[in-house]
C-alpha cells in the first residue's frame, strides 16, 4: 500500500490530544475528589497526558504533518 505517515500522526495527534481534554473536563465534573486515586479519574487523567508524549509528542506529530503538507505542496 501506500504510505500513510501524515495520517498516522494526524490520528495519533487528535486522539491523544482529545483524551487530555476530555479527562481534564471528567476531572472538573468531579470536582476535587476527582484527584484521588479512590475516583479513578485520576488514573484516566495521568493515562492520557502519557499518549501526548510516547510514539512521538505532540509537537513532533505537528511537525511531521507540516513536512508532508510541505512537500506535497511546496512553497
Amino acid at each position: 500500500g501506500l504510505p500513510f505517515v501524515n495520517e498516522a500522526s494526524m490520528a495519533k495527534l487528535i486522539a491523544s490530544e482529545m483524551c487530555v481534554d476530555v479527562s481534564s473536563k471528567a476531572m472538573q465534573v468531579h470536582g476535587g475528589i476527582g484527584y484521588f486515586q479512590d475516583a479513578g479519574v485520576e488514573r484516566i487523567f495521568r493515562d492520557a497526558r502519557v499518549t501526548t508524549i510516547y510514539e512521538g509528542t505532540s509537537e513532533v506529530q505537528k511537525l511531521i504533518i507540516a513536512r508532508q503538507i510541505l512537500a506535497q505542496y511546496p512553497l
